[in-house]
């Protein structure tokens, strides 16, 4: 004889908001026992708006509602707190869940000690330089590589990589090491592990092969590319950690083209950005594993977008530059705009660079390499004269509170600060006052070739991007709706 098996009915729960307030609603397939079971419960109501069931969500009412169907009916939680759905309008953009390209976890913020070179006793040692924390204090007095130096009253360590390597032991876990601009290391293993102290490294992490930063040196690159290259590959290889380095080394084309889909189709990434970290990929298959056999021309790059920069007014540039009382920072920002310079160009700049008797500043090493001049306002040279006497660089044009070259970030968040004192809504960064230079010397009427060079772009190509966003001319053509 077959024996028939019955499943129970199942009450789902769903959250339902009235009035500002959470309610759940319950929803079943129709059977009179659930009914009449909710027609006699007192913590159920009836909505006529609803037309279905309700409660209030609390604990107490769902331990209720479990007690009330025992023996008649399955109470199912599943739905009552699921995220509430994004709109499309709003931006909903689907995704396959997590991305093998999302950053790396990074380790809680410690205090940082700088290092910057120092000459004493005619030896050139490393300076450690930090905000008095007892700890850190602590923890360099009993360090074996560090010393402490009476004269200048610092510690410092020496210059070779095994010094490095023990000071790094001694510090992880109570401070983080950074290098000021003059500091130039030309040993890898100790670039690596400044470059990855910041990041978690959890069971599985791979650190980036040690041959790759190499080749990247030993071809020139610049350290700012060979550190975004770094950053890159390392996002690539601990996306596929599951599968171990050996069997990455292994990848085809099409692995690589499935990552780099997953940035695009995400939209949380430029094209730049993405397009760097294909050419990062390729460098590591191509340049370092010699995987010649891998057609790397099958390697799918995004098609990049026509956007045209976001340019400031000149209205709005006064605005920003008169939006803080610091000197420093005003400087800072007067350059950015002045001379048409990148943050790097900025933090790079040397006393010696501003040639004030020729009016020109002189770049030295900007983006590809390449030295160029630029014009010296005589707004700007009275501004610097000023911070001159007031804060006395030594070296660098701008310096850190503690000594060594300023930070991009603090650029940034100077620019920032402004923006909001200013009381600017638009979506720019410090890259905009450069948009703003070229496209306001165009609209005066400068030369383009002349801009270009002023720029430092390599093609003119570069530079007539600008020709699109200048209103030069537009102010003498009348819409034909106007002529109606």
């Amino acid at each position: 004889m077959q024996q028939t098996y019955h499943t129970a009915p199942v009450v789902y729960l769903n959250s339902l908001e009235h009035e500002g307030k959470p309610f759940i609603r319950l929803w079943y397939r129709p059977d009179h026992r659930i009914t009449k079971l909710l027609k006699g419960a007192e913590m159920v109501k009836y909505s006529k708006t609803y037309k279905c069931y309700v409660t209030h969500k609390t604990p107490q009412a769902i331990e209720l509602l479990h007690r009330h169907f025992q023996g008649v009916a399955l109470v199912d939680t599943r739905y009552l707190n699921r995220p509430r759905r994004i709109r499309p309008a709003m931006g909903a953009v689907v995704t396959s869940g997590s991305l093998q390209s999302d950053p790396l976890a990074k380790l809680p913020e410690l205090p940082i000690i700088r290092l910057q070179p120092l000459e004493h006793g005619g030896k050139t040692l490393i300076q450690i330089s930090f905000p008095y924390n007892e700890l850190i204090y602590k923890t360099l007095r009993c360090s074996s590589c560090c010393r402490w130096l009476q004269e200048p009253r610092c510690f410092a360590v020496g210059t070779d990589a095994t010094s490095l390597h023990q000071l790094l032991d001694d510090v992880q876990g109570t401070a983080q090491v950074w290098l000021a601009g003059t500091m130039k290391v030309n040993d890898m293993t100790v670039m690596r592990r400044l470059w990855e102290q910041t990041y978690s490294k959890a069971a599985g992490y791979v650190t980036c092969p040690l041959p790759y930063l190499e080749k990247l040196y030993l071809l020139n690159y610049s350290v700012n590319t060979i550190r975004t290259y770094h950053s890159l590959l390392l996002r690539f290889l601990n996306g596929h950690s599951v599968q171990g380095l050996e069997t990455i080394n292994t990848f085809s084309v099409n692995e690589i083209n499935a990552y780099h889909r997953q940035m695009v189709q995400s939209r949380q990434y430029s094209y730049s950005f993405v397009n760097q970290s294909i050419n990062a990929v390729k460098f590591y298959f191509h340049r370092v594993l010699g995987r010649h056999t891998m057609d790397l021309s099958q390697v799918e790059r995004p098609e990049k977008a026509d956007r045209l920069p976001t340019v400031l007014s000149k209205q709005e540039v006064q605005r920003i530059l008169s939006a803080t009382a610091n000197l420093k920072h005003r400087c800072l920002l007067q350059l950015l705009y002045a001379g048409g310079l990148r943050i790097g160009e900025v933090i790079n700049l040397k006393i010696s660079d501003v040639q004030s008797d020729r009016n020109l500043l002189l770049i030295r090493g900007g983006k590809g390499k390449k030295d160029r001049t630029t014009l010296l306002s005589q707004k700007l040279l009275e501004s610097l004269r000023a911070y001159y006497r007031e804060y006395r660089p030594k070296v660098w044009l701008f310096e850190g509170q503690y000594g060594g070259q300023y930070t991009t970030d603090s650029i940034r968040n100077v620019f920032r600060a402004c923006m909001e004192k200013a009381g600017l809504q638009k979506k720019v960064t410090p890259h905009s006052l450069r948009h703003s230079f070229a496209t306001h010397l165009l609209e005066q009427g400068t030369n383009l070739r002349y801009i270009q060079s002023l720029l430092g772009h390599k093609s003119s190509k570069t530079t007539e991007i600008y020709t699109h966003i200048t209103s030069h001319g537009l102010e003498s053509i009348v819409s034909p709706l106007d002529n109606l």
